[in-house]
């Protein structure tokens, strides 16, 4: 005699099993591991004859055959179904179950279900933490329903696999935010005669931003300088910053005059990153070490120490943030750079706390700098303004000294 609740109980006791679909189980295995347990978990559960995991593209548009049992073509084609569209489409937009009946009658964006000879499926959103990530959908040969409860139970296999796929993207994304910010901030700053350099990065506790140092020459002789902030965090901010940054040392080598290098990277942001914002300080020094051309697109200027005399912010214009619109030229403001001077460029994490003022934390990096050996004051702004404390923000610090005659 047939016992739907009883078998459906069985089938829920095995999904409780740790050693199966637990969330904390799979968020420590690698994602085609995950969606390996995942999907031959259900098809031996519900008897079905195939599974499939489709996760959503970075835009939100596509959902992308990513894992499938029983038809692995889907993945090996690299099927796209647009959301919104087709059985997964609308499972995708509607964030609810669905349930189709007979796949040959039905409008099915993807015609290999049809061509497999699939009857019924069954699809249910993967949503973590309120985000949609994907569909997951079964699907049989043969014409068959799918009971309250199983269709329960594939959306509680689908909640803990989004939750530990939520957990694997999220660790992905930052690991890859690391080894990109690495890669492009400079590992090692280069000699220059009469010029000494120090530099600090540390990612922020919340994640990986898009802060970043640079330090060029030109053909011309002259030494670039660059520090910069996108706006954002994770791997889609560095991202970003790796591609203002090469885009500035490609502007550099058009002009030496540091605010239409500025200008230049805001057009291209503009127009090819539209909704990408940064604040970036260019500066450029004369090949004798004696001035410096200076512009900013919304970042906080440097500070110089002078022997003899107070540490102070150079005075500048700000100019607009990269990214806000073209119809603003910016200006360079051009200062001496004296024997012995030291010069800080440093990222908003440096000086800003939540609830203080930033012209505080800029008075703060004044009272710590001094005109003095760029490794050593490096070392004591860490220690004045960031001590034992773990910011939530990327720092980014950049010191130099023209070396004393």
């Amino acid at each position: 005699m047939n016992d739907p609740a009883g078998a459906f109980a069985n089938s829920a006791r095995r999904l409780e099993n740790p050693q199966t679909l637990d969330a904390g189980a799979l968020s420590q295995l690698d994602l085609d591991d995950v969606f390996d347990v995942l999907l031959d978990h259900l098809r031996e559960t519900l008897r079905v004859d195939t599974a499939v995991v489709l996760l959503l593209d970075r835009q939100g548009r596509f959902l992308v055959a990513t894992a499938a049992k029983g038809i692995e073509e889907e993945v090996s084609q690299a099927a796209h179904v647009p959301v919104g569209e087709g059985f997964a489409g609308r499972v995708a937009a509607e964030r609810h179950p669905l349930y189709i009946e007979d796949v040959p009658s039905a409008n099915v964006f993807n015609p290999l279900l049809v061509q497999r000879g699939l009857r019924s499926l069954l699809g249910v959103p993967l949503i973590a933490d309120g985000t949609l990530l994907g569909v997951l959908h079964v699907g049989s040969l043969t014409p068959r329903g799918f009971t309250t409860e199983e269709t329960e139970l594939v959306q509680l296999a689908a909640s803990r696999a989004a939750t530990a796929v939520r957990s694997q993207i999220s660790r992905a994304e930052r690991a890859g935010a690391v080894e990109l910010q690495r890669s492009l901030v400079p590992t090692a700053l280069p000699v220059l005669p009469g010029l000494e350099m120090a530099a600090r990065y540390r990612p922020g506790r919340a994640s990986v931003g898009g802060d970043w140092y640079d330090v060029f020459t030109l053909p011309s002789g002259e030494i670039s300088f660059v520090m910069g902030d996108v706006a954002g965090h994770g791997l889609g901010a560095a991202v970003v910053m790796g591609r203002l940054r090469s885009a500035l040392r490609a502007y550099a080598l058009e002009t030496s005059d540091p605010a239409e290098v500025l200008d230049k990277l805001n057009k291209k942001v503009v127009h090819f990153e539209p909704d990408a914002t940064a604040t970036v300080l260019y500066a450029v020094c004369d090949p004798g070490l004696n001035r410096i051309r200076l512009a900013s697109a919304g970042h906080w200027p440097p500070v110089i120490a002078l022997p003899d005399r107070p540490v102070r912010p150079v005075e500048m214009k700000p100019g607009l943030l990269i990214g806000l619109g073209t119809d603003v030229a910016r200006t360079a403001t051009t200062f001496e750079f004296p024997p012995g001077a030291v010069l800080c460029f440093y990222t908003d994490g440096l000086v800003e706390r939540r609830g203080e003022s930033v012209t505080d934390g800029i008075a703060a990096l004044c009272g710590a700098a001094y005109a003095g050996p760029p490794e050593a004051v490096s070392a004591a702004v860490m220690a004045a303004l960031i001590g034992r404390w773990t910011p939530e923000d990327d720092v980014a610090l950049l010191v130099l000294r023209r070396s004393p005659c």
